[in-house]
């Protein structure tokens, strides 16, 4: 409390509670060197504005706001011998004001020197220095500068681990951090470690077009909103790992010649497989259907036929990513209908297909012989980055035509191939 008893009785009366905290809250918000010209205070009750009155000096009156010159009450406090200024007649009566923008670089700093003095690996350090939000993120899962070593230790300890080669994430999590579901959705370290390893493959396809490579960057950039299982997979890291299998037929090596199969997550990454398919067409349909038709009709005389089975996911995703890298010449076909284009573009930019009968002469060939029925696409869809053509087309006629349905001229091109 202020020593001098005329500053308690002119300010630090309880009426002026409320308005002593309002105005203290208004000196924390400007920086300590700031003059504030004015602060207006409104719903004052009668006690309050009339002690308002006498500190500033006029009348009293029945009204319930009152703006006070900050730098005229100054000069009445400093005149009277009171306070050097109001700032310094409520740190007396009150404590000391602490501006809030020092408060917030003080602790900005903290966060700098806890990123800056953490020992981490490479590619966790470059994460921190380069990428926008790296900070930002370590602030809201770490909330406070002393977690922050903890929460980069433990991510690091991670990394170091990756890439991986089929293993566990609860493994992963138990053996690296002690708790085998430190790594599990939600948690820091694995949010932490998954922004990292998203961080690294942008950069690499970044650094794909710098290098003249646009379509290897495409596929880089298109990998941003995917699942988190999907990244986990591609880490060599099993989340779910016989969830999802992806269907096949005749791929060579694998499985019984003519017959559909299955490749879970957990095989493709444990066993990796080196596919003889150099230069060789295989083929990627949406629909498993398409799959058994084939096997019905073709049998052994089929090409090397998968199955996206919809969007992919985390098996799909790396068989396809095997065969491209193994230098197979993929070529896709789904359904005629908005998701069926979106997925096309999809596997088209990741994975470097060209279009299966996929097109705007495929989509009209197919309505030439279907039975005539109502619109059941809604207008205006998704753009077929292949085929300029196509979205016009199904705009127009206003019809999907399912994958199923052209399945006799897809077997055509399987047949000759196989």
């Amino acid at each position: 409390m202020a020593n001098d008893p005329r500053l308690v009785r002119l300010l630090g009366g309880p009426e002026l509670a409320s308005v002593r905290e309002r105005l203290r809250r208004h000196f924390e918000r400007a920086d300590a060197d700031e003059t504030a010209a004015r602060v207006r205070l409104t719903d004052l009750d009668p006690a309050a504005h009339h002690a308002l009155c006498q500190l500033t000096g006029r009348p009293s009156r029945p009204t319930r706001s009152m703006t006070l010159d900050v730098a005229e009450i100054d000069e009445r406090l400093h005149a009277a011998g009171l306070a050097g200024s109001l700032r310094d007649a409520l740190e007396q009566l009150d404590g000391p004001i602490v501006s809030r923008a020092k408060l917030r670089q003080a602790l900005q700093s903290r966060w700098l020197a806890q990123a800056a003095d953490a020992e981490v690996g490479a590619l966790l350090r470059a994460w921190l220095n380069d990428a926008p939000g790296a900070l930002g993120l370590l602030k809201r899962l770490g909330r406070d500068p002393d977690h922050a070593l903890p929460l980069l230790t433990a991510a690091d300890a991670v990394l170091g681990r990756l890439p991986a080669r089929g293993l566990p994430r609860s493994q992963l999590a138990a053996e690296t951090l002690g708790d085998a579901h430190a790594l599990d959705a939600g948690q820091p370290a694995a949010a932490l470690v998954l922004a990292a390893w998203r961080w690294r493959e942008r950069a690499a396809a970044d650094e794909a077009e710098r290098s003249g490579d646009p379509a290897e960057a495409d596929e880089g950039k298109a990998r941003h909103d995917e699942r988190l299982r999907e990244v986990w997979a591609r880490a060599g890291v099993l989340v779910s790992e016989l969830a999802r299998p992806v269907l096949f037929l005749n791929l060579p090596t694998q499985g019984v010649p003519g017959e559909p199969g299955y490749l879970s997550l957990r095989q493709l990454l444990r066993q990796p497989r080196r596919w003889p398919v150099a230069g060789r067409p295989v083929y990627i349909c949406e629909n498993p259907d398409i799959v058994a038709i084939a096997a019905d009709r073709l049998g052994t005389d089929c090409a090397p036929l998968v199955c996206t089975d919809g969007m992919p996911a985390a098996a799909q995703r790396i068989l396809l990513d095997q065969l491209a890298a193994a230098g197979a010449r993929l070529h896709y076909h789904g359904d005629y209908d908005w998701p069926g284009i979106g997925i096309g573009n999809h596997v088209m930019r990741t994975w470097r297909a060209t279009p299966w009968r996929f097109s705007r002469a495929g989509y009209l060939a197919a309505l030439a012989t279907a039975p005539p029925r109502p619109r059941d696409l809604a207008a205006f869809g998704t753009e077929a980055l292949w085929d300029a053509g196509l979205r016009a087309a199904m705009d127009a006629h206003g019809l999907a035509v399912a994958e199923e349905a052209v399945v006799g001229s897809l077997l055509d091109d399987l047949r000759q191939d196989g």
